[in-house]
């Protein structure tokens, strides 16, 4: 602990404790959040590796479908190994600056969740809707406009939060009851007027995810408006079946994010247990499904996915064969 320039004493080591009315049981959680945290490393490890040897899948849409799988597997990286080690060695002491450090990655890297996916919309609402200009809008220019603006906006709010967070004096408690640091679990700790911390965690989320959530769903009503319009037969179910799938891993995504930020906002009325686990599977469920539903619903890289798995079978079998030759 230590004093800040007011001469409050303030707690500058804090405990994890997510799941701690487990008791004795709590060890056990290790199996299934390490398996988890495997399959969504090794799924979303394969459909980048698929994308990126895929000389078909280098097209925009597969590109985002990519990034998209780079933040479910960094996600994962960056609170999942201690969260594991809490589990199974009780090791749940993380400094301040680190709880600061952990908060910012994991809000700034969970922020483009909602960003990779309104990139998706707006590729799929060009591709449709005006598709003769397509490459007029969707290119390598348009990319790296859209890439910086949405990068510094998040990079702006989840900085501004952090920043405020860590001026506060946390003098009550140094027990944070989740298995890693979020903004509302941090500030929940803070003495004094905490409001503003409050509404700028508010602006935050608004100008990020809600403003994010509301483009795709416009970009959506006017694409089926569009394939009703003026598509019929084979071309208006395939631009379904592509849409149909952006949109599930859409509602995966913002089902799981919209019952973390409302698990905050009634949290009293909550199991502490069910919160916890409300919160992991925002950031970790979402991952894990993802390249399952791409892997079934999308052919190019089902195809290319097997592809790999024939190749790396063949070749120690053919490699054996030459030799005896």
């Amino acid at each position: 602990m230590q004093q800040n320039q007011s001469g409050i004493t303030s707690h500058t080591e804090f405990l994890l404790l997510g799941f701690h009315g487990l008791g004795g049981y709590r060890q056990f959680l290790f199996i299934p959040f390490f398996l988890i945290g495997v399959l969504s490393f090794v799924g979303n490890a394969a459909l980048i590796i698929t994308i990126k040897t895929g000389s078909s899948l280098h097209s925009p849409m597969y590109v985002l479908i990519c990034i998209n799988a780079c933040v479910d597997l960094t996600l994962p990286v960056i609170f999942v190994p201690k969260m594991l080690l809490s589990f199974l060695f009780d090791l749940s002491g993380i400094s301040l600056l680190g709880c600061l450090f952990q908060m910012f990655f994991i809000h700034f890297v969970g922020s483009f969740q909602s960003t990779v996916l309104l990139g998706m919309a707006l590729d799929r609402y060009v591709a449709i809707c005006i598709p003769l200009h397509y490459n007029d809008y969707i290119n390598r220019s348009t990319f790296c406009k859209f890439s910086a603006v949405v990068t510094l906006r998040n990079m702006f709010f989840v900085l501004l939060v952090v920043v405020l967070a860590s001026h506060l004096s946390f003098c009550s408690s140094n027990i944070i009851d989740d298995c890693f640091c979020q903004h509302m679990a941090l500030v929940s700790l803070g003495c004094g007027n905490t409001s503003k911390n409050s509404i700028i965690g508010l602006l935050a989320v608004f100008s990020i995810t809600v403003i994010d959530a509301g483009l795709i769903v416009i970009s959506y009503i006017k694409i089926f408006c569009d394939i009703f319009k003026t598509h019929s037969g084979k071309s208006r179910e395939k631009a379904i079946h592509t849409c149909g799938t952006h949109l599930i891993v859409t509602g995966v995504s913002f089902s799981f994010t919209m019952s973390a930020l409302l698990s905050y906002r009634f949290k009293s009325s909550l199991p502490p247990n069910i919160h916890n686990l409300i919160s992991i599977m925002y950031l970790l469920f979402p991952g894990t499904f993802h390249p399952i539903i791409y892997g079934i619903r999308t052919k190019a890289i089902r195809e290319q996915m097997l592809n790999l798995f024939q190749c790396k079978r063949i070749g120690p079998i053919s490699t054996k064969v030459t030799s005896i030759h």
